[in-house]
């Protein structure tokens, strides 16, 4: 045989794939995710439980009124007054959701479909304003309607997004003077 025909037997390619590496590196990731998992879902738990103290949510009366506004879109949840990052999520609080608000006389409906419903009582109200974020959503300045309230000894934040933004404006001035009001004839 000629020396040429000898070297293209002798070469083999090398193997493509090595399969067991592969899988072993997939099963690998697939525990180290499932891991993680488990650790956020014990912190949102975790932070549950050190939220203990926060009373149960009110419930709208049988008779709140007539609506002076209402508005469909999200609710994004609620954190502790000026700590736009400090998620409240005792009671069902930091769950994300569909809600339709109506802002009677009596306060500050918010029926969250697969979520608990609150109810906010007129008193409670602290004030209202658009901001750009709250834990877990940033948006445009001014996208997002935050209603911070009394509830036992704390102030809470929480934030909502209409399905028309422009509502926005009208909700903040029209929840400011009704707390105005109020404050007006203690």
């Amino acid at each position: 045989m000629t020396p040429a025909i000898l070297l293209a037997e002798a070469k083999k390619s090398a193997e493509v794939t090595d399969w067991g590496a592969r899988i072993g590196w997939l099963v690998g990731l697939a525990l180290f995710i499932a891991l993680v998992y488990w650790l956020m879902r014990e912190g949102w738990k975790w932070r549950g439980t050190l939220q203990g103290d926060l009373p149960a949510l009110p419930t709208a009366p049988e008779l709140p009124g007539e609506a002076r506004l209402t508005m469909s879109g999200r609710y994004h949840g609620s954190t502790t007054a000026g700590q736009w990052l400090d998620r409240i999520v005792a009671h069902g609080l930091g769950t994300r959701s569909r809600a339709e608000l109506t802002l009677t006389d009596a306060g500050l409906e918010v029926e969250r479909p697969g979520a608990a419903d609150f109810f906010v009582p007129t008193a409670a109200l602290r004030g209202a304003r658009l901001d750009k974020g709250i834990a877990g959503k940033v948006l445009t300045e001014g996208g997002l309607l935050v209603v911070t309230w009394a509830h036992g000894d704390r102030l809470i934040d929480s934030g909502f997004r209409s399905d028309r933004a422009a509502e926005h404006t009208e909700w903040v001035d029209t929840l400011n003077q009704m707390i105005n009001d109020t404050e007006g004839a203690r």
